[in-house]
């Protein structure tokens, strides 16, 4: 994967058939769950019911289709759920095909397998047909050799197979619901509950700073100083913060102004910035915006619209914690 694609797409103002003000109300909860990451099963239905399906999840899967881990999920029978770690993960014929998919690109089940020869198989007959389940609409988080991470939504009978209108709505939430994740495992707002925001930030190893809707810095934790000294691929100048390189610094006031203006504007621009540095070094910028909902109250004592990490790039893909049950493919 090229660090250019982990920029979310850029969906148009104008969405024929989509609610804007939901998907805005939507993306916003999506990141809150950067603060409280309790808030994800009702996030996730939330995002089933604006992609259309009886329920979701956020999991991870091994290589060898033996093992799965399932982090958050909604609407689907616990029964059904141990049954599939139990029994039927090794039976999953889309498994193979989830570490060929493209990074935050929907995909149906049809896209994996031939749809009459899912329908022919022990794991659609045993399992997907006895809940009424149809389809399945997915798109990887990330991946590694061994692992994969995805949210998906299960397709009911009465949704009927993923078509354009499903693909373009999971298109819209996606790239923020990854930007979530991977933001979350970096950095949890939740300790601002119990230290300042400032003490959070520097008790953490990855370069974090907070910045303001022109890009001033308001804070920097020692490893984002080690980083801007460094002068690689980002820099201080003016108070600003700033990429070395001008296309990718443009981006980056958009990303800021954008989060100034709330989780409206960044429905509609990508919140993330990949850095060329000048020894050949890829990095990414992944912006958390702080001016609305939950997220709010974490931004207004520094002035700050937004919570930066820096990291080099590397596609790796961090197993998510052990549980009781797993979703399909």
């Amino acid at each position: 994967m090229k660090p250019e694609m982990c920029r979310p797409p850029v969906a148009q103002p104008s969405m024929p058939g989509v609610d804007v003000q939901k998907l805005s109300d939507l993306i916003g909860d999506v990141y809150d769950t950067a603060l409280d990451q309790s808030l994800w099963p009702v996030v996730i239905k939330q995002a089933a019911d604006f992609v259309g399906g009886v329920g979701a999840a956020l999991f991870s899967k091994d290589a060898g289709g033996q093992f799965g881990d399932v982090r958050y999920d909604v609407g689907i029978d616990p029964h059904y759920k141990q049954l599939y770690f139990d029994k039927y993960i090794a039976l999953d014929p889309a498994t193979t095909g989830h570490f060929f998919a493209e990074i935050g690109e929907p995909f149906a089940t049809g896209d994996v397998i031939s749809y009459p020869e899912f329908t022919k198989t022990r794991f659609f007959k045993e399992w997907v047909r006895p809940q009424g389940l149809v389809d399945f609409a997915a798109a990887v988080l990330d991946k590694s050799a061994t692992s994969v991470a995805m949210f998906g939504v299960f397709r009911h009978e009465r949704d009927g197979v993923v078509d354009d209108e499903v693909r373009h709505r999971m298109r819209l939430i996606v790239p923020h619901i990854r930007r979530a994740v991977l933001i979350g495992t970096m950095f949890d707002l939740k300790a601002a509950e119990r230290a300042t925001l400032a003490d959070a930030l520097d008790g953490l190893s990855a370069g974090m700073c907070l910045v303001d809707a022109t890009g001033r810095v308001v804070h920097a934790n020692v490893a984002a100083h080690a980083m801007i000294d460094e002068g690689d691929a980002l820099r201080v100048v003016g108070g600003r913060l700033v990429a070395c390189e001008a296309r990718a610094d443009r981006d980056l006031r958009d990303v800021f102004a954008a989060a100034g203006q709330g989780d409206a504007a960044l429905g509609i621009k990508g919140i993330s910035v990949p850095l060329a540095g000048r020894d050949g070094e890829r990095y990414v910028v992944h912006a958390l915006p702080l001016t609305s909902g939950s997220r709010r109250s974490a931004g207004i004592a520094y002035t700050a619209v937004a919570a930066c990490s820096f990291a080099r790039w590397r596609c790796s893909c961090r197993r998510l914690p052990k549980s009781s049950a797993s979703p399909s493919g």
